[in-house]
Protein backbone atom coordinates (compact mmCIF):
# COMPACT_ATOMS: atom_id res chain seq x y z
CA UNK A 1 0.00 0.00 0.00
CA UNK A 2 1.92 3.41 -0.89
CA UNK A 3 2.01 6.10 1.49
CA UNK A 4 0.21 9.40 0.55
CA UNK A 5 1.80 11.76 -1.58
CA UNK A 6 2.59 13.87 1.45
CA UNK A 7 4.09 11.62 3.49
CA UNK A 8 7.37 12.32 1.14
CA UNK A 9 10.11 14.48 1.25
CA UNK A 10 10.45 17.75 -1.11
CA UNK A 11 13.29 15.81 -2.77
CA UNK A 12 11.55 12.89 -3.26
CA UNK A 13 8.72 13.99 -4.57
CA UNK A 14 10.33 15.78 -6.78
CA UNK A 15 12.67 13.11 -8.34
CA UNK A 16 9.10 10.51 -8.19
CA UNK A 17 10.85 7.84 -5.86
CA UNK A 18 12.06 7.40 -2.84
CA UNK A 19 14.60 5.11 -1.32
CA UNK A 20 13.43 2.62 1.13
CA UNK A 21 15.63 -0.31 3.35
CA UNK A 22 14.88 -2.86 1.13
CA UNK A 23 13.67 -1.36 -2.13
CA UNK A 24 13.06 1.88 -4.32
CA UNK A 25 9.49 3.23 -4.31
CA UNK A 26 7.72 5.13 -6.76
CA UNK A 27 5.89 7.70 -4.99
CA UNK A 28 2.92 8.29 -7.12
CA UNK A 29 1.65 4.83 -7.62
CA UNK A 30 3.60 3.14 -5.11
CA UNK A 31 5.22 0.24 -7.52
CA UNK A 32 8.30 -1.29 -5.88
CA UNK A 33 11.53 -2.48 -7.05
CA UNK A 34 13.36 -4.19 -4.21
CA UNK A 35 17.05 -4.17 -4.49
CA UNK A 36 19.10 -6.73 -5.28
CA UNK A 37 16.81 -7.72 -8.03
CA UNK A 38 17.05 -7.04 -11.84
CA UNK A 39 13.67 -5.96 -13.47
CA UNK A 40 12.73 -5.84 -17.15
CA UNK A 41 11.33 -2.14 -18.17
CA UNK A 42 9.97 -1.64 -21.74
CA UNK A 43 13.57 -0.10 -23.15
CA UNK A 44 15.59 -2.75 -21.28
CA UNK A 45 17.02 -4.82 -18.27
CA UNK A 46 17.44 -2.37 -15.09
CA UNK A 47 18.33 -2.98 -11.44
CA UNK A 48 16.06 -1.65 -8.87
CA UNK A 49 17.67 2.31 -9.02
CA UNK A 50 17.31 1.93 -12.75
CA UNK A 51 14.38 0.40 -12.65
CA UNK A 52 11.75 2.75 -10.75
CA UNK A 53 13.47 5.95 -12.59
CA UNK A 54 12.08 4.18 -15.72
CA UNK A 55 9.11 3.60 -14.25
CA UNK A 56 8.43 7.18 -13.24
CA UNK A 57 9.22 8.14 -17.24
CA UNK A 58 7.31 5.28 -18.91
CA UNK A 59 4.48 5.32 -16.77
CA UNK A 60 4.22 9.28 -15.24
CA UNK A 61 5.78 11.09 -17.52
CA UNK A 62 8.13 13.95 -15.92
CA UNK A 63 7.13 14.23 -12.07
CA UNK A 64 6.68 17.85 -12.84
CA UNK A 65 3.37 16.51 -15.22
CA UNK A 66 1.96 14.08 -13.21
CA UNK A 67 1.92 16.76 -9.83
CA UNK A 68 0.21 19.01 -12.43
CA UNK A 69 -2.14 16.87 -13.43
CA UNK A 70 -4.02 16.62 -10.01
CA UNK A 71 -6.06 18.45 -8.43
CA UNK A 72 -4.72 22.43 -8.82
CA UNK A 73 -5.78 23.31 -5.18
CA UNK A 74 -4.42 20.70 -3.89
CA UNK A 75 -0.93 22.73 -4.52
CA UNK A 76 -2.73 25.83 -3.39
CA UNK A 77 -2.69 26.92 -6.98
CA UNK A 78 -6.08 28.29 -9.37
CA UNK A 79 -6.60 26.91 -12.70
CA UNK A 80 -4.97 29.52 -14.30
CA UNK A 81 -1.56 28.86 -12.70
CA UNK A 82 -1.55 25.53 -13.18
CA UNK A 83 -2.14 25.97 -17.17
CA UNK A 84 1.07 28.67 -16.67
CA UNK A 85 3.06 25.55 -15.06
CA UNK A 86 2.28 23.93 -17.59
CA UNK A 87 3.30 26.01 -20.40
CA UNK A 88 6.67 26.63 -18.61
CA UNK A 89 7.54 23.09 -17.89
CA UNK A 90 7.00 22.70 -21.50
CA UNK A 91 9.67 25.09 -21.87
CA UNK A 92 7.61 27.83 -23.92
CA UNK A 93 8.57 31.77 -23.42
CA UNK A 94 6.02 34.71 -22.46
CA UNK A 95 4.90 35.09 -25.78
CA UNK A 96 4.46 31.53 -26.39
CA UNK A 97 2.33 31.01 -23.17
CA UNK A 98 -0.02 34.91 -23.51
CA UNK A 99 -0.95 33.22 -27.14
CA UNK A 100 -1.89 29.94 -26.11
CA UNK A 101 -4.02 31.62 -23.19
CA UNK A 102 -5.20 34.21 -24.77
CA UNK A 103 -3.46 37.12 -22.35
CA UNK A 104 -1.08 39.51 -23.19
CA UNK A 105 2.81 38.79 -21.82
CA UNK A 106 2.42 41.25 -19.13
CA UNK A 107 -0.27 39.22 -17.59
CA UNK A 108 2.25 36.42 -17.74
CA UNK A 109 4.62 38.12 -16.52
CA UNK A 110 2.61 39.06 -13.80
CA UNK A 111 1.41 35.67 -13.33
CA UNK A 112 5.26 34.13 -12.87
CA UNK A 113 5.93 36.90 -10.41
CA UNK A 114 2.81 35.84 -8.33
CA UNK A 115 4.24 32.40 -8.66
CA UNK A 116 7.57 33.26 -7.45
CA UNK A 117 6.55 35.33 -4.28
CA UNK A 118 3.99 31.81 -3.60
CA UNK A 119 7.37 30.22 -3.40
CA UNK A 120 8.89 32.33 -0.98
CA UNK A 121 6.27 32.42 1.24
CA UNK A 122 5.77 28.47 1.32
CA UNK A 123 9.44 28.39 1.80
CA UNK A 124 9.22 30.44 5.02
CA UNK A 125 5.68 28.61 6.15
CA UNK A 126 7.42 25.12 5.79
CA UNK A 127 10.57 26.53 7.90
CA UNK A 128 7.42 27.65 10.59
CA UNK A 129 5.93 24.49 10.68
CA UNK A 130 9.23 22.56 10.64
CA UNK A 131 9.94 24.58 13.98
CA UNK A 132 6.63 24.15 15.17
CA UNK A 133 7.22 20.34 15.08
CA UNK A 134 10.46 20.47 16.27
CA UNK A 135 9.05 22.08 19.45
CA UNK A 136 6.08 19.95 19.83
CA UNK A 137 7.33 16.54 18.51
CA UNK A 138 3.39 15.54 18.15
CA UNK A 139 1.92 17.64 15.37
CA UNK A 140 -0.62 19.16 17.44
CA UNK A 141 -0.55 22.60 19.38
CA UNK A 142 -1.74 23.53 23.13
CA UNK A 143 -4.20 26.54 23.23
CA UNK A 144 -5.89 28.12 26.45
CA UNK A 145 -9.23 26.20 25.06
CA UNK A 146 -7.26 22.41 24.90
CA UNK A 147 -5.36 20.75 22.27
CA UNK A 148 -6.31 21.04 18.35
CA UNK A 149 -6.51 18.12 16.19
CA UNK A 150 -3.95 17.87 13.41
CA UNK A 151 -5.44 19.10 9.94
CA UNK A 152 -6.02 16.62 6.82
CA UNK A 153 -2.98 17.16 4.82
CA UNK A 154 -4.93 17.56 1.65
CA UNK A 155 -7.74 20.24 3.32
CA UNK A 156 -8.71 22.36 0.43
CA UNK A 157 -8.12 25.82 2.09
CA UNK A 158 -6.93 26.03 6.00
CA UNK A 159 -8.54 28.26 7.96
CA UNK A 160 -10.53 28.90 11.78
CA UNK A 161 -12.93 26.24 10.53
CA UNK A 162 -9.71 23.88 11.49
CA UNK A 163 -9.42 25.02 14.57
CA UNK A 164 -10.82 22.25 16.39
CA UNK A 165 -9.96 21.40 20.26
CA UNK A 166 -10.50 17.55 21.50
CA UNK A 167 -13.38 18.67 23.94
CA UNK A 168 -15.67 20.26 20.47
CA UNK A 169 -14.98 17.55 19.04
CA UNK A 170 -16.27 15.29 21.15
CA UNK A 171 -19.24 17.09 21.95
CA UNK A 172 -20.25 17.51 18.12
CA UNK A 173 -19.45 13.79 17.88
CA UNK A 174 -22.23 13.32 20.83
CA UNK A 175 -24.44 15.16 19.84
CA UNK A 176 -24.64 14.50 15.43
CA UNK A 177 -23.95 10.96 15.79
CA UNK A 178 -25.12 7.49 17.70
CA UNK A 179 -23.43 5.03 19.24
CA UNK A 180 -23.26 2.43 16.25
CA UNK A 181 -21.27 5.12 14.04
CA UNK A 182 -24.13 6.15 11.93
CA UNK A 183 -25.50 9.92 11.82
CA UNK A 184 -27.90 11.59 12.97
CA UNK A 185 -28.14 14.75 10.71
CA UNK A 186 -25.83 16.34 8.83
CA UNK A 187 -24.46 19.60 10.95
CA UNK A 188 -24.82 23.19 9.11
CA UNK A 189 -21.94 24.63 10.79
CA UNK A 190 -18.92 24.41 8.69
CA UNK A 191 -16.13 23.75 11.63
CA UNK A 192 -18.76 20.54 12.95
CA UNK A 193 -19.32 18.96 9.29
CA UNK A 194 -15.64 18.97 9.43
CA UNK A 195 -15.65 16.94 12.15
CA UNK A 196 -18.09 15.03 11.40
CA UNK A 197 -16.39 14.21 7.64
CA UNK A 198 -12.96 13.48 9.62
CA UNK A 199 -15.03 10.89 11.59
CA UNK A 200 -16.70 9.38 8.39
CA UNK A 201 -12.99 9.16 7.22
CA UNK A 202 -12.02 6.34 9.48
CA UNK A 203 -14.56 4.16 7.94
CA UNK A 204 -12.13 4.04 4.71
CA UNK A 205 -8.53 2.73 4.48
CA UNK A 206 -5.81 4.85 3.76
CA UNK A 207 -4.57 3.87 0.30
CA UNK A 208 -7.24 1.68 -0.69
CA UNK A 209 -9.12 2.46 -4.49
CA UNK A 210 -12.95 2.18 -3.98
CA UNK A 211 -15.21 2.26 -6.78
CA UNK A 212 -18.39 4.84 -6.51
CA UNK A 213 -20.49 2.24 -5.51
CA UNK A 214 -18.23 0.44 -2.84
CA UNK A 215 -18.15 4.51 -1.58
CA UNK A 216 -22.18 4.69 -1.63
CA UNK A 217 -22.56 1.38 0.23
CA UNK A 218 -19.88 2.50 2.74
CA UNK A 219 -21.88 6.18 3.04
CA UNK A 220 -25.71 4.75 3.62
CA UNK A 221 -24.88 2.81 6.23
CA UNK A 222 -24.06 5.67 8.14
CA UNK A 223 -26.77 7.98 6.63
CA UNK A 224 -28.71 6.75 4.49
CA UNK A 225 -31.07 9.94 4.07
CA UNK A 226 -28.68 11.99 2.17
CA UNK A 227 -25.49 9.71 1.59
CA UNK A 228 -24.58 11.72 -2.05
CA UNK A 229 -24.34 14.90 0.09
CA UNK A 230 -21.80 13.39 2.08
CA UNK A 231 -19.99 12.23 -0.63
CA UNK A 232 -19.43 15.50 -2.13
CA UNK A 233 -18.14 17.17 0.81
CA UNK A 234 -15.76 14.68 1.52
CA UNK A 235 -14.72 15.47 -1.96
CA UNK A 236 -15.02 19.49 -1.56
CA UNK A 237 -13.25 19.68 1.94
CA UNK A 238 -10.13 16.84 0.18
CA UNK A 239 -10.66 14.52 2.89
CA UNK A 240 -11.27 12.50 -0.76
CA UNK A 241 -9.87 12.24 -3.94
CA UNK A 242 -11.67 10.72 -7.07
CA UNK A 243 -10.67 10.43 -10.64
CA UNK A 244 -11.74 12.77 -13.08
CA UNK A 245 -14.90 10.09 -14.52
CA UNK A 246 -15.38 9.33 -11.03
CA UNK A 247 -14.43 5.81 -11.55
CA UNK A 248 -12.22 5.47 -8.42
CA UNK A 249 -12.31 7.34 -4.89
CA UNK A 250 -9.65 7.03 -2.26
CA UNK A 251 -8.58 8.73 0.57
CA UNK A 252 -6.85 12.28 -0.31
CA UNK A 253 -3.48 11.87 -1.49
CA UNK A 254 -2.66 9.67 -5.22
CA UNK A 255 -5.14 8.83 -7.61
CA UNK A 256 -3.69 6.32 -10.61
CA UNK A 257 -3.85 7.75 -14.36
CA UNK A 258 -3.94 11.15 -13.96
CA UNK A 259 -6.74 11.17 -11.63
CA UNK A 260 -7.52 14.23 -9.44
CA UNK A 261 -5.27 14.88 -6.07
Amino acid sequence: MEKALWNYSMEEIAAGYAEEDEAYRCVFCGKSFEKGKIFQEEDGLYDAFGAVRAHVKMAHGTPTNCLLSGNPAAAGISGVQKRLLELLSEGKNDRQIAAEMGITPSTVRNHRFRLREKEKQAKIFLALMHALEQKTKEGIMDTDQGRLEEVHPAAAMVDDRYSITWQEREKVLKTYMNEDGSLKQIPAREKKKIIILREIMKRFEPGREYTEKEVNRILKEIYAEDFPSIRRALIEYGFMDRTDDCSAYRAAGILPDGGKH
